[in-house]
């Protein structure tokens, strides 16, 4: 399998499950803007999407969408406990937050990268995002240290990426301690380290 990814993007999330499932991937970083691949590829040519992630299977198909990639990637390694069975009400509770991510949270952040939205959006786009922080704090506030408990799932994995934007978009997360010690307590897991690091995003 091949992950094509952009460093920091949302395609981190599925690059931390392959490492924390255990699966032999490899990765190839992508220009968004030009839409080249390191390698010289015309993206478009893989994933006329022209977004990332998008991962490449084995028989050679494709797969895009993140929510949908950590799923297919956690199911290939069952025994890791980043996904419940499918069926279970556990497996649903995790597809619950994968899609509170992808569209409240994720998506919220996207006006905020985007330097022709007015400032007075931008703001209103801080506010709806605070709201969606505070149900998290609320979450978390039961002493969990994950969002459906003690276990570390893909829901985990796409929540930290998407927090760790905060930073960038000028959001000081201490307002909500618990998610803040959230983003910690993820960023320490070694294999978020190993992602981080093979992305380049690890401080010299």
């Amino acid at each position: 399998m091949k992950l094509y990814y952009k460093a920091g993007a949302c395609s981190l999330s599925p690059h931390i499950v392959a490492l924390e499932a255990g699966l032999d991937i490899g990765i190839e970083a992508v220009d968004l803007k030009t839409k080249v691949t390191e390698t010289g590829a015309n993206f478009l040519e893989t994933n006329p999407k022209g977004s990332v992630p998008a991962l490449i299977l084995d028989d050679g198909s494709l797969l895009t969408e993140g929510a949908v990639i950590v799923q297919y990637l956690a199911d290939q390694a069952p025994a890791s406990g980043l996904i419940p069975a499918a069926g279970s009400v556990t497996r649903y509770k995790v597809q619950e937050w994968l899609n509170f991510i992808a569209t409240d949270l994720h998506k919220g952040f996207s006006p905020l990268f985007n330097p022709a939205t007015p400032d007075d959006y931008k703001a209103m786009a801080k506010q709806n995002l605070d709201r969606r922080f505070a149900h998290l704090e609320r979450t978390l506030a039961d002493g969990r240290s994950y969002l459906t408990g003690e276990t570390f799932t893909v829901a985990d994995a796409y929540a930290y990426v998407v927090l760790t934007w905060a930073a960038q978009v000028g959001i000081d997360l201490t307002a909500h301690p618990k998610v803040a010690a959230f983003v910690t307590r993820v960023g320490q897991r070694p294999k978020v380290q190993a992602a981080l690091e093979a992305e380049g995003l690890l401080a010299a």
